[in-house]
């Protein structure tokens, strides 16, 4: 069910008035010392409402997308087959810019 707008002629009020589409448009001022006629404003509305946990841009995906996506995942995966990669950060330096010695093991 929409959400219209009104607006009084005699007074200025303006209101909102949950309605059924089928509903005939208010005429009365709801204002209680008011008895001036009403009429219905063109509104933005309320537009749309996200609800979850999150929307992400590649949540809905084109199916010609996702099959590039995909053949291009393939192709790089078969390149770097033989390759081994390693995901080391760097040692953090201390605050003289010096990165501090591994420990030594006992043999």
């Amino acid at each position: 069910m929409p959400t219209y707008e009104y607006k009084c002629k005699k007074c200025g009020y303006r209101f909102e008035e949950f309605q059924n589409i089928s509903d005939k448009p208010l005429t009365k001022c709801p204002k209680k010392d008011c008895t001036g006629k009403v009429v219905r404003i063109i509104s933005a509305g309320g537009g749309f409402l996200f609800k979850g946990s999150g929307f992400y841009s590649t949540d809905y995906r084109s199916d010609s997308y996702k099959k590039a996506a995909s053949a291009d995942k393939d192709s790089g995966s078969s390149s770097s087959a033989g390759k081994e990669t390693t995901d080391k950060k760097p040692a953090k330096s201390d605050s003289a810019g010096t990165t501090p010695a591994a420990p030594k093991k006992d043999s």
